[in-house]
């Protein structure tokens, strides 16, 4: 096995091989060491890259507090046709690598997929695809994801517009998409001569039927089962995702619910991953809750969003206009991507329409889609030229975004994880 693409200094490399030294693949051999040798004091974070400042941040934050990162891309962020931010996975590795080269990281930095499952990407909603042509792109895109080298993929088949809003699809049904999406990378990585990788399973969403713990018992036994009649036990997931509390619009962490469920999978050697982190109100619950991973990102694009407003605020004290805000604007009503975001009794309303306090926030969550925009770059290179001798408007917006990241990694008791891990792994943890 080769060590995870991404991790090309000294001490990185050897922190991979080490991991990998047991056969296991990179994020498959954390989680075995959290199990066995840090119960309950370290959640992993996951950033969602959903912008070049988000990226940088989240690097530059790993390096000044020596942690290990894990970055997790959805289908709508990063896919074979750019996603929203312009990425393919292939490129995604590469603008990655030389961020770690250009900050000087030399910890682990491991990529994985979010939610890859069927109709879990916008355009396969919009455009109204089967089963059979969006599970074929989602192949595809799995396909591309092992291509460039992602150590984790997310497999996440539980939506299907066929069925009445939050009903949830049979766990049967669940398990068997599961096994289909899982079969297809493992046959795929195999053909290529590609090292193994790790796997997460399941979503937080309520439609997705997990969220009763009889139905994720039900769905832990029959994957395990239909993996071993596959004879796929190797790709036992590493992560299973559990809806502790935390939504879109929730910052309230469960953690009896997280106690429970990380006691139901940590037995077959697996660890309860978190989604919708941000803004959660008792972080540092986590890893006392046993947590082995949680996602962030939204958040990220906000304090993104708030930092370019206060530079905007700034560049009108002093007589210059970018027209960034305006551009942020159009183009986010433009992309139409704001529409998934209306609640029930919002549905149909034009923009203005709505509530004004709503499309603030819809404003600023959704601009996350817009920021490779032609005319937001445009405003935005303005507004970092108007104050070019007043500020450092660029370091100023990724030094925001990196404090929120920072607050994590301090809440999840990262600072000087990875230096801890090299001295587990040395001793022979």
């Amino acid at each position: 096995m080769t060590p995870s693409l991404l991790n090309t200094g000294s001490r990185a490399q050897r922190l991979v091989q080490a991991l990998q030294a047991s056969g296991r693949p990179p994020v498959q051999a954390l989680v075995h060491h959290l199990i066995h040798g840090f119960t309950d004091r370290v959640t992993l974070l996951a950033i969602c890259p959903n912008s070049a400042t988000v990226l940088r941040a989240a690097l530059q934050a790993a390096h000044r507090l020596d942690a290990p990162l894990l970055l997790a891309a959805t289908l709508n962020q990063v896919d074979t046709d750019g996603g929203y931010t312009g990425w393919t996975p292939q490129t995604l590795m590469e603008a990655t690598a030389q961020e770690i080269t250009r900050v000087g990281l030399d910890g682990p930095v491991l990529v994985g997929l979010d939610h890859g499952g069927p109709w879990l990407k916008d355009r396969h909603r919009r455009e109204g695809w089967d089963l059979g042509q969006t599970m074929a792109a989602v192949k595809r895109s799995l396909e591309a994801c092992l291509d460039a080298g992602y150590d984790l993929l997310h497999i996440d088949p539980t939506v299907d517009p066929a069925l009445p809003p939050d009903a949830p699809l049979p766990v049967e049904r669940v398990v068997e998409r599961t096994l289909d999406l899982i079969a297809h990378a493992e046959a795929h990585r195999t053909a290529q001569g590609r090292p193994p990788v790790s796997y997460e399973v399941g979503t937080e969403e309520v439609h997705g039927g997990l969220a009763d713990l009889d139905v994720f018992d039900a769905f832990l036994q029959l994957l395990a089962e239909g993996l071993a009649a596959r004879g796929l036990e190797r790709a036992w997931p590493s992560f299973v995702v559990g809806k502790v509390g935390t939504d879109l619009h929730t910052t309230t962490f469960d953690a009896s619910v997280a106690r429970r469920l990380t006691n139901r999978v940590k037995p077959r050697g697996a660890l309860i991953k978190g989604h919708y982190t941000d803004y959660v109100d008792a972080p540092e619950a986590y890893p006392l809750s046993g947590l082995g991973g949680a996602n962030v990102g939204p958040e990220l694009t906000e304090v993104e969003f708030n930092a370019l407003m206060d530079l905007v605020d700034l560049e009108r004290q002093i007589g210059k206009a970018s027209g960034l805000y305006e551009a942020l604007r159009e183009a986010v009503v433009q992309g139409g991507r704001w529409r998934k975001w209306l609640r029930g009794d919002e549905q149909g309303l034009a923009w203005d329409e709505v509530a004004a306090p709503r499309r603030r926030w819809m404003l600023r969550t959704c601009s996350r889609y817009i920021w490779t925009d032609p005319a937001v770059q445009a405003a935005r290179a303005r507004l970092y030229e108007h104050l070019r001798d007043q500020a450092a408007p660029e370091a100023y917006v990724v030094w925001r975004v990196q404090t929120a990241i920072e607050r994590y990694l301090h809440r999840f008791n990262l600072i000087g994880f990875t230096t801890r891990l090299a001295h587990h792994l040395s001793e022979g943890g």
